[in-house]
């Protein structure tokens, strides 16, 4: 007798097979009992017949509490009624691991019990759904880079410099030495594409931000391309065709999920059309004076408000161009006509989700980029390296970077960006 994923009981059909699962619920009727079965695979239904198992096995099946293991044998059906479309004749059950008040029931519960038993609620449906749009992302994003000749390059999570600013670093102890942990792989992902050309990283970023909104995570997922003899129109291409990747394999490949979550396909559809508008800084905040918007003037970064207006003004994920060179990182390139504004762009997704890219052309003069490092208060010495990429056969070159759960949360069309990540970091919540 083999032993299955239910993923594979459509290969099976007509066959005995053998099924380790868990009990995601149950219901009986007479005679009768129905299994909720997961595996991790699927879900599907085991159905136990009294007559056919005997009062033993129809006991034991009525006896099932929730989470607890179990051992299925039995036949592999077709099940026209139900989304999967198969289901099992349970022949014989085995307990294997017994649970007992489980405390996550089918009933409702508040996101604040939820994130309290998060290594629990990782065996719901929906968390499932949520978590193989992730996986599916993460999937497609290997191949997208691949397919276009990027390598993959993985930068160091200990780092002794900060691309982002110093306020909302993790400093750590690194042999009497200052270190962090890592905001960006972006500075060493430039090293890296002067060395290989296209390079991408995708690996864990670290923000030291007391936040709870649901935008926000301090622990978080990046993948950061960078690209060689790039400008930024270039990378603005690569970016949209990029994300019209994501967006179609998650529709292709993660159909269950989708109906799981209840997203709406034909809205997904609309971010499959390239290519996405453009508005610059200036454009955006005039859009948000023109209607009605008082709490906002030049030289303000957006808030999510900002961000929602603006993307719903569009209704697909919108790139707003040319930030106001005070608000953006030392390392973007001076605009080649304007000392107040950089050559950077984000791109927005709609439907409330705000910024999932932030990118940029880099600035490639040494002289300048030595000056606002000596700005920002950062020390050469410690981007002395750095410096050296404009010393050493400098070229222009651009880059991005798109925070994975925040793009997730936006695909799954789910409220929490927390719900996206396996295991955030929340505050007086870390897991061991």
């Amino acid at each position: 007798m083999e032993q299955i994923q239910i993923i594979d009981a459509k290969n099976h059909v007509g066959e005995t097979v053998k099924i380790g699962a868990w009990i995601a619920n149950k219901r009986s009727s007479g005679k009768i009992a129905f299994l909720q079965l997961r595996d991790g695979s699927a879900n599907f239904q085991g159905i136990v017949v009294k007559n056919e198992v005997g009062e033993n096995i129809f006991q034991t099946a009525k006896n099932l509490t929730q989470e607890t293991s179990v051992w299925i044998t039995g036949e592999i059906r077709e099940d026209s009624r139900s989304k999967f479309g198969y289901e099992i004749g349970v022949e014989t059950i085995e307990v294997i691991g017994e649970s007992h008040d489980y405390p996550i029931t089918p009933k409702e519960h508040g996101t604040e019990f939820l994130m309290d038993h998060r290594h629990l609620w990782l065996r719901s449906s929906r968390q499932h759904a949520v978590m193989q749009i992730r996986n599916e992302i993460i999937r497609a994003t290997y191949e997208f880079f691949n397919k276009n000749n990027f390598i993959k390059i993985d930068p160091p999570i200990l780092t002794g410099s900060a691309p982002e600013g110093t306020t909302d670093l993790f400093e750590t102890n690194y042999f009497d030495h200052k270190a962090y942990l890592s905001q960006s792989g972006q500075l060493y992902m430039e090293a890296a594409a002067m060395a290989f050309g296209k390079v991408f990283s995708f690996g864990p970023t670290f923000r030291a931000e007391k936040s709870k909104t649901r935008r926000h995570l301090i622990e978080f997922w990046m993948m950061e391309p960078e690209m060689a003899f790039m400008h930024q129109d270039e990378s603005l291409e690569i970016q949209e065709q990029y994300v019209a990747f994501l967006v179609q394999n998650v529709l292709d490949n993660c159909d269950m999920a989708l109906d799981t979550l209840g997203r709406d396909r034909s809205v997904l559809e609309k971010y499959t059309k390239l290519p996405y508008p453009r508005i610059s800084y200036d454009e955006a905040v005039e859009l948000l004076i023109k209607n009605g918007f008082d709490d906002i003037e030049w030289g303000d970064d957006f808030g999510s408000p900002h961000e929602t207006f603006i993307a719903n003004s569009y209704d697909q994920p919108v790139f707003i161009l040319n930030y106001p060179k005070a608000i953006k990182p030392f390392y973007m390139k001076p605009h080649p006509t304007r000392e107040d504004i950089v050559i950077c762009a984000d791109m927005i997704a709609p439907e409330g989700y705000g910024e999932i890219i932030g990118g940029s052309e880099r600035d490639v003069d040494y002289d300048h980029l030595l000056g606002e490092i000596e700005h920002h208060g950062l020390n050469p010495e410690e981007y002395s390296w750095y410096l050296d990429l404009r010393k050493y056969g400098s070229v222009p070159h651009s880059g991005f970077g798109l925070g994975l759960e925040r793009t997730v949360t936006w695909l799954a069309g789910i409220e929490h960006v927390r719900e996206a990540s396996p295991f955030p970091r929340l505050l007086n919540r870390i897991y061991p």
